[in-house]
């Protein structure tokens, strides 16, 4: 047990958690920095996201923080200056909350809209990281929106993205009803072959048939979110005993209105379950906590206590063996 790490929970004290290495294995890359690095950067003041997003006309809650996004954020960050310094943002936070193992994700939409070579944007992300978070040791993974993405094109893409051996893993987010996962077979297939860790965000709006299912067809060595497994006991002892992770983000669900609170959060049925679990920001630039105030907010509402939540700290780390 890292007595540290006990300390600055039972002393609810950020600065100290800051300091204890920790992983943050799900954050979209141009909303993984912080509010407080843009707007003063861009010499404005931004408005907090509020507590919750909510639904509104016959909209998700997923719509709304969208918006939200398109309304507060994005008008500081326009062009191609404004892209490169969201990324920027997301290694300084890297760096001042001691992420010591980052995964954040990049769509080919975003790259070769602002590069038009695949070695100039790896270049820009390699110097990014060893100028603002030299410490931090980078996993990126390739994401792919449901909602447009081609299959056949991306996977012509993916063949040749995959011989300059930068990225570590692949995952597919947005709508989780938009394309079937058995669309991506080939693509995962490929990316398998090609030495890439497999993920999928799925049953974060979904089911938990839709998270075994995602699993199995894609071959899945992680879920981003999976939070709908909790509903169902098979599933759950399904994904400990195959030792699937989740990569959880708990205020996303909360602001999201997928849980009521931190109290209720699945996070603690899963850990008892025997999955493995870890606790990440997802879009920091939204939802406005750190990794360091995710582990605190867990422990304040009693979901966790510090020895849970360090085992936790200690999974995410440890997830660099899958990279070996």
């Amino acid at each position: 047990m890292d007595e540290r790490m006990t300390l600055a929970l039972k002393q609810n004290s950020l600065k100290a958690m800051q300091k204890i290495p920790k992983s943050d294995l799900h954050s979209h890359g141009a909303r993984g920095g912080h509010i407080s690095y843009i707007a003063e950067w861009a010499n404005v003041e931004i408005e907090q996201p509020p507590e919750k997003f909510l639904p509104k006309e016959n909209k998700s809650a997923l719509y709304s923080m969208q918006e939200w996004f398109k309304k507060t954020i994005r008008p500081h960050c326009v062009g191609f200056e404004g892209h490169l310094k969201r990324w920027e943002a997301a290694f300084a936070q890297a760096a001042n909350d001691t992420i010591s193992l980052m995964s954040i994700s990049f769509r080919t939409a975003e790259i070769f809209k602002y590069f038009f070579k695949i070695t100039d944007f790896i270049k820009t992300i390699q110097e990014y990281n060893r100028i603002f978070a030299p410490n931090t040791l980078l996993l990126p993974e390739l994401t792919y929106a449901r909602e447009d993405c081609d299959i056949d094109t991306e996977l012509s893409l993916l063949k040749e993205i995959v011989t300059h051996n930068f990225f570590k893993s692949v995952d597919i987010c947005g709508d989780e009803h938009a394309q079937p996962v058995k669309c991506f077979k080939k693509m995962f297939s490929f990316a398998k072959s090609s030495g890439l860790i497999l993920k999928a965000h799925v049953g974060e709006f979904g089911t938990a048939d839709d998270v075994m299912e995602a699993v199995e067809e894609l071959e899945l060595d992680e879920v981003h979110h999976g939070n709908a497994a909790s509903n169902n006991p098979q599933i759950m002892q399904w994904l400990a005993a195959n030792q699937i992770q989740l990569n959880l983000c708990p205020t996303s669900n909360v602001m999201l209105g997928l849980v009521e609170n931190y109290s209720v959060h699945p996070i603690k049925l899963f850990y008892e379950y025997g999955i493995p679990v870890t606790i990440n920001t997802d879009d920091l630039l939204i939802f406005n906590q750190t990794v360091s105030q995710e582990y605190l907010n867990l422990y304040n509402a009693k979901t966790l206590n510090a020895e849970e939540l360090n085992i936790i700290r200690e999974t995410g780390l440890s997830a660099i063996e899958r990279y070996k």
